[in-house]
């Protein structure tokens, strides 16, 4: 495993629309491998491809202990409203106030290409929305409400709410 480089706000990589992940195979799992190598090191929740300059459709997670993986992911259900503080790896030390679901629904392939369905919760479904924004090519300070002053920043948290995991023939 390697670490990435992490592409900031200003890189036009960040801005454009990711194509899908087609093949699933050893140089996908080194990519993955080396994103949560990465996202380890930089003490983040989420990280997209084009954060670390490859433009496809996949995304990973560290909550709860958990690391998820989400590839040609989509947001299938959302419900709820949560008015949450943010901020991105890609945009250091920027933090705002965004509105986000309080629940998604996500369908998305795993590393060998198996679909699934996972519903997410709190903060899995901040960081769902904000990494799948990711592959549009939007950034969260895009839909900032109010930008926070780097004395009102939040602590790093990682805690979040998940459920209802199913695999998908």
């Amino acid at each position: 495993m390697a670490l990435r480089n992490i592409f900031v706000d200003g890189d036009p990589i960040l801005r454009k629309i990711c194509r899908p992940v087609e093949k699933f195979d050893e140089k996908l799992h080194i990519l993955l491998d080396d994103m949560h190598e990465t996202l380890d090191k930089a003490e983040g929740v989420g990280l997209a491809g084009p954060q670390v300059g490859m433009c496809r459709r996949l995304f990973i997670m560290h909550i709860d202990d958990e690391r998820i993986e989400a590839i040609n992911p989509e947001i299938i259900k959302t419900s709820g409203k949560q008015y949450v503080i943010e901020g991105c790896l890609s945009c250091p030390d920027k933090w705002g106030y965004v509105t986000r679901p309080q629940k998604v629904t996500l369908k998305a392939q795993d590393r060998n290409g198996q679909w699934f369905e996972k519903e997410f919760e709190e903060l899995g479904a901040q960081c769902v929305c904000h990494e799948n924004a990711h592959l549009d090519g939007q950034l969260f300070v895009d839909i900032v409400e109010e930008f926070v002053r780097p004395d009102e920043q939040p602590p790093k948290r990682k805690k979040a709410k998940s459920v209802k995991v199913r695999s998908i023939k």
